[in-house]
């Protein structure tokens, strides 16, 4: 029996998630100049710093998320949850209920909606509690937090539509 997800969409989603803030705090046509403003950054601070490091954190981090999003995703990993994640030793009706249901509710659509519901009830209050005690601005607090509702929106639709 396989896994429930493919290989490929953790990777794929971590990269999305930087393509999108690429394009999200771009000054150009995003929100770049806003929350520059919002956040206090200069174009000068923003020429520091190891680019490298930074890119390849910020990747490590969108890795990561990606592995907990599909948890959410993904419901057949409860599955592979109650039999202890090695379903070499689970009982037959494992086996039975997975060919029943191994692919249900594995859409794009679905993904981008349990992301989008991820985004709102997990980065939203956390970006926003953080912002407050930073004394941050609402505009703050809603360009970062939109930031992260849509990629996590676009990361559940690849974790559970690949």
């Amino acid at each position: 029996m396989e896994l429930p997800i493919n290989p490929i969409a953790i990777p794929i989603a971590a990269v999305a998630a930087l393509f999108i803030g690429a394009l999200w705090y771009n000054p150009k046509f995003g929100f770049g100049n806003a929350w520059m403003q919002e956040s206090g950054m200069t174009e000068e601070r923003m020429k520091s710093g190891n680019i490298a490091i930074i890119f390849g954190l910020a990747l490590l981090f969108a890795a990561m998320l990606s592995f907990l999003l599909m948890q959410f995703t993904n419901h057949q990993w409860g599955a592979f949850g109650m039999v202890g994640g090695d379903p070499t030793g689970a009982e037959p009706s494992f086996e039975a209920f997975m060919a029943d249901y191994g692919n249900k509710f594995r859409t794009f659509k679905h993904g981008a909606l349990h992301g989008t519901i991820f985004g709102v009830l997990g980065a939203l209050p956390i970006i926003g509690t953080i912002a407050l005690f930073e004394r941050k601005s609402a505009k703050y607090i809603f360009i970062n937090a939109g930031y992260w509702i849509v990629t996590l929106a676009v990361m559940g639709s690849i974790l559970c539509g690949l």
